[in-house]
């Protein structure tokens, strides 16, 4: 019959038209392309093409297939499909290398020991550090207190001590309760957990959570029972409030090794790296130089000169410059490589902490990095995950929009606090997030519309202006650019560098929402040049007014070094001799203050009204105020 064209064939026979038995089983990765799945089914590239159209489904030959698609059209030939991740795969293929050698014992070598350094704030986790590595991080952190994860290598260099000449990495983890997702992913890639607790202090929640997150890691513990150079120090205390949650020590019959530590003095800081040597020696770590690379990211952060800068952690195999690399759903090509100290190396091997340059894109904190030999590979694979996400990320808010509504509609009294967090590395705007999503109550829900690493751009400020929203900093500053566009938006933007002072004015303004009371007006400001102490009157302050306006009834603030010294009232004000109602911009006035007379020059006075906003604004009573806080906090 003309215009008849028989249906695709494979292997010598049609392509079925319904579904034929299971018979095999084919392992694929993620995002597999149509023709490596047609040589994985022992098809032709354009027979399986021709199955996928008759599905409704148009691809070409080099794009990535959907695993719910892979699995229905293999099973239509036969086939049960097993789709696994690429780093799976490529750890499958590498121990695989290993067995086909002769003696794969030999290619495995001991490697140092992985130490997550966990417990409470201000307990000195990092000053235990410091001593033992003979620097000073905390005192370039805000408010002393960790707020990164930081990975440093410490070679014992005491030629008297047993583990002379070894290795140990350090992880510091942040010690302040937001952060406890940091310190669970620093667990996960620990070998050992040294738990740091203040002998004056006790044990604290933090302590706890530090010591389930070994637990729940099945990491073994050392406890280092620090500042015993105090004199209110109770070491025993400290023994006893952890046998009682099931660290029992050494020296009482249990299994946990304690060590009595000085950050301070430096006391016993050569037995408490023996002894980390030693329960390393009882897991018997060990790994292979000779495989690629695989680790774990740190951390990552936008560098303004550098671009995006990962910190990564070789477990295994040996990372090298100019090595390709797939991390997370980016990508990349090592184009310069760095140790803990900021020296550039060439080569890393396992237990190594580097930080590299290369990246295509900001991989999350807590992603596996895989070297791979094939560039090409990586970056469809890379691809295959951004799309993912990004469908993934449209689907939620779909879900969110629609079959929300009703709930949003019954909800209609709650409150919404927009924001968008910036943050100087992902692990804290990840956690930022969190924490504060986390201090929703019934009457006020936070929503982080938009975080981020780096700096404040005009683009958060435009989003914050269309949804109403505040922009938190955390570590990071505006571009220039974006400070002119918030002010001209009337955008609040606010600037932190400590966690919990950030929680408390959140804190402060959920309750701010929930019953607002009175509103300011700025009026002006004006600027104290002189000041005259004139008899029976008192104090006069000779005044500019630099922006706005005075008014002879408005409420003022002095504010001196940026400080509010005073709140009231204005007894007068004057133009010359003459009183005034109202001096602006430009011009001179003397000033006396009600029931203040400490005026200075260069004091500043802003003048503003406020104004009772409506009842029907309010929408908590006070006793609703008190609940809100007692749950925030």
């Amino acid at each position: 019959m003309k215009g008849f064209a028989p249906p695709p064939r494979f292997g010598g026979a049609q392509v079925p038209m319904e579904p034929v038995p299971v018979t095999r089983t084919i392992t694929v990765t993620e995002g597999i392309s149509v023709k490596d799945l047609a040589e994985k089914l022992e098809l032709r590239a354009k027979d399986l093409i021709a199955t996928l159209l008759m599905r409704g489904v148009f691809v070409t030959v080099n794009q990535s297939l959907d695993g719910e698609l892979v699995k229905d059209v293999a099973r239509q030939f036969g086939a049960d499909v097993q789709v696994i991740t690429f780093e799976d795969q490529m750890a499958n293929e590498a121990f695989e290398n290993m067995l086909s050698q002769e003696n794969p014992d030999e290619l495995e070598v001991p490697r140092p020991p992985v130490v997550t350094v966990m417990g409470h704030v201000d307990h000195g986790k990092t000053s235990l550090l410091d001593a033992i590595r003979e620097t000073d991080v905390a005192g370039g952190e805000a408010g002393g207190i960790t707020q990164h994860i930081g990975a440093y290598k410490v070679k014992i260099g005491k030629s008297d001590s047993p583990a002379f000449g070894r290795e140990i990495v350090f992880l510091d983890t942040p010690g302040h309760e937001a952060f406890t997702r940091m310190r669970a992913r620093g667990a996960k890639v620990t070998d050992i957990v040294v738990i740091v607790v203040a002998a004056d202090d006790g044990v604290m929640p933090q302590t706890l959570e530090a010591v389930d997150h070994a637990k729940a890691a099945n990491v073994p513990m050392i406890v280092a029972v620090n500042k015993i150079d105090k004199p209110d120090a109770q070491p025993e205390r400290v023994k006893k409030q952890l046998a009682d949650r099931g660290l029992v020590p050494e020296d009482w019959g249990g299994s946990t090794v304690f060590v009595d530590v000085s950050a301070k003095k430096k006391q016993n800081l050569d037995l408490l790296l023996e002894m980390i040597c030693l329960v390393a020696d009882l897991g018997n770590l060990k790994a292979t130089p000779g495989r690629t690379a695989v680790g774990t990211v740190i951390e990552a952060r936008l560098d303004r000169g550098r671009g995006a800068v990962a910190s990564v952690l070789v477990q295994n195999g040996t990372l090298r410059n100019q090595d390709s690399f797939i991390v997370g759903n980016t990508f990349g090509k090592i184009r310069a490589m760095f140790d803990d100290r900021g020296r550039a190396i060439e080569v890393a091997g396992p237990s190594t902490p580097v930080e590299i340059l290369g990246l295509e894109g900001m991989p999350d904190a807590g992603d596996t990095f895989l070297v791979t030999a094939d560039r090409d590979k990586a970056k469809s694979i890379a691809q295959y995950r951004k799309m993912r996400e990004r469908e993934a990320q449209l689907a939620k808010s779909s879900r969110v929009s629609l079959e929300g509504l009703a709930e949003q509609i019954r909800q209609a009294g709650v409150k919404e606090l927009p924001l968008i967090l910036k943050g100087d590395v992902t692990g804290s705007v990840e956690v930022l997030a969190d924490s504060l999503q986390k201090m929703s109550t019934e009457k006020v829900r936070i929503k982080v519309i938009r975080s981020g690493v780096g700096a404040i751009t005009e683009s958060d400020v435009l989003l914050a202006s269309a949804s109403n929203a505040i922009i938190i900093g955390f570590n990071v500053r505006p571009e220039r650019k974006a400070s002119d566009l918030a002010e001209q938006e009337d955008v609040e933007i606010r600037l932190h560098s400590i966690i919990y002072e950030l929680q408390d004015e959140i804190h402060k303004a959920m309750l701010g929402l929930l019953e607002p009371v009175f509103k300011e007006n700025y009026l002006g400001r004006a600027e104290v040049l002189n000041v005259f102490k004139i008899p029976k009157v008192g104090t006069i302050a000779g005044c500019r007014v630099t922006d706005g306006i005075l008014r002879r009834d408005a409420d003022i603030r002095l504010m001196r070094g940026g400080e509010q010294v005073f709140k009231g009232k204005l007894t007068s004000l004057k133009r010359f001799k003459d009183d005034a109602r109202e001096v602006t911009n430009g011009m001179e006035c003397g000033v006396s203050l009600s029931g203040y007379s400490d005026v200075q020059v260069g004091d500043t006075i802003e003048a503003f009204t406020t104004e009772k906003v409506a009842a029907e604004l309010t929408s908590a009573k006070p006793s609703d105020r008190r609940q809100v806080g007692e749950a925030v906090s």
